[in-house]
């Protein structure tokens, strides 16, 4: 049951035998919890470690402002001061933004991304101590369209595989990329892919785990409605648009793409 669910993601979280209840809110879409009270744990250390989870889940999202301690503390039944204490150990924690006269906002966490020679999306997550995954969107074998054949160096209508992509850092969404890849030199890649759940491994696979980057153009433009979703973030905040070309070792196009950053959780860095 989802209710006896979030109470063990609870204990598990802070290490404390509670017993927090949970139940729906309408103020600003935000669950909220029934402060248990003489259980040895105070209200304020409650409602930190409970937006604590609400932040990590994305239920509340870089960038989004947070309301007001009168409204949270009529959200959570407790004083201004217990609200006031819990805004500031998450503060502490470098999860919120306290700004002076604008409010109180989740902090954006900012992820650097190197673009050089040799550009890997694990190996530049794990190296900034965050846990890199991914997920397959959709796959379709398509004709090359123009713009794909001339980065690709094929002809206009050949075969090519589109692989779309979701990246995440710690559960959290960083980028929605679109591939295409030759057919030609990589028929099976699909099946490789979903086996290696990594690009950089099914590369690998062929005999190309020393690929490199060709160039970069880096622009930013705001985000679909889908791209937002699927980064978890306003669609009235912009997005960093990367395409590249990955080539093997005889300098042969292997890979065009075309990544989507958020632009409030990535800085992109050049190497020269």
């Amino acid at each position: 049951m989802p209710f006896d669910l979030w109470q063990i993601h609870l204990v598990i979280r802070t290490f404390w035998n509670t017993n927090l209840r949970l139940f729906r809110s309408d103020v600003k879409s935000m669950k909220t919890l029934e402060i248990e009270r003489g259980g040895g744990i105070a209200a304020w250390r409650q409602i930190e470690e409970f937006m604590a989870l609400e932040i990590s889940s994305g239920r509340l999202q870089p960038g989004q402002q947070i309301d007001t301690e009168s409204h949270l503390a009529a959200h959570f039944s407790v004083n201004r001061h217990t609200v006031r204490r819990a805004l500031l150990a998450l503060s502490e924690r470098g999860l919120l933004s306290i700004e002076q006269g604008r409010g109180t906002f989740v902090r954006d966490q900012v992820i650097d991304y190197p673009i050089g020679k040799r550009t890997r999306f694990s190996e530049i997550i794990t190296a900034q101590q965050h846990e890199p995954s991914g997920r397959l969107i959709e796959s379709e074998d398509v004709a090359a369209p123009r713009e794909v054949a001339e980065r690709l160096g094929i002809r206009a209508g050949t075969k090519v595989l589109r692989l779309d992509t979701l990246s995440f850092a710690d559960e959290v969404p960083i980028s929605t990329s679109s591939s295409w890849f030759p057919l030609r030199l990589f028929p099976d890649f699909l099946e490789v892919y979903r086996r290696t759940a990594s690009i950089s491994a099914a590369f690998a696979h062929y005999g190309h785990g020393d690929y490199r980057r060709a160039w970069t153009a880096v622009s930013a433009r705001m985000p679909t409605r889908k791209e937002a979703d699927l980064l978890r973030q306003s669609p009235k905040r912009p997005l960093l648009l990367a395409e590249s070309v990955n080539v093997d070792a005889q300098g042969t196009p292997i890979q065009y793409a075309q990544a989507r950053f958020a632009g409030e959780r990535v800085q992109v860095v050049v190497e020269s």
